[in-house]
């Protein structure tokens, strides 16, 4: 038995929003949403799904996410040309990996990261 896929459901304050910030500055597609207005919704990128839901009260529960990327400098320089939050500056890990982490709209944290040549 083997677990083939992992679909985190953040929160988000303003789902227009969020849904905005994953197709516009993460380059995610639209999959499908629910609701009038939206309540769900989810955005798929290179076999990555993302749901995402209305949170019923402004500001409460956030979530993480660690996504696994081939070019984790690539993708730091344009989150910062796009003037993205970053929470976690870039840098090599001792845990061997080379990351950072950001925030969505609703406060959710993603963190992209690359294992570190020759560290096991």
């Amino acid at each position: 038995m083997k677990i083939e896929s992992v679909t985190p459901i953040f929160p988000a304050d303003d789902l227009a929003a969020s849904l905005a910030f994953y197709r516009q500055t993460l380059g995610f597609d639209l999959a499908w949403s629910w609701g009038t207005p939206p309540e769900l919704a989810s955005v798929c990128r290179d076999g990555i799904e993302i749901m995402l839901r209305q949170r019923a009260v402004a500001g409460t529960d956030t979530a993480q996410i660690y996504l696994g990327v081939p070019d984790v400098d690539a993708w730091h320089d344009a989150l910062v040309a796009a003037a993205v939050d970053i929470r976690v500056p870039i840098g090599d890990r001792a845990y061997g990996m080379r990351d950072f982490r950001i925030a969505d709209p609703g406060g959710n944290e993603i963190s992209f990261g690359q294992p570190i040549a020759g560290v096991s």
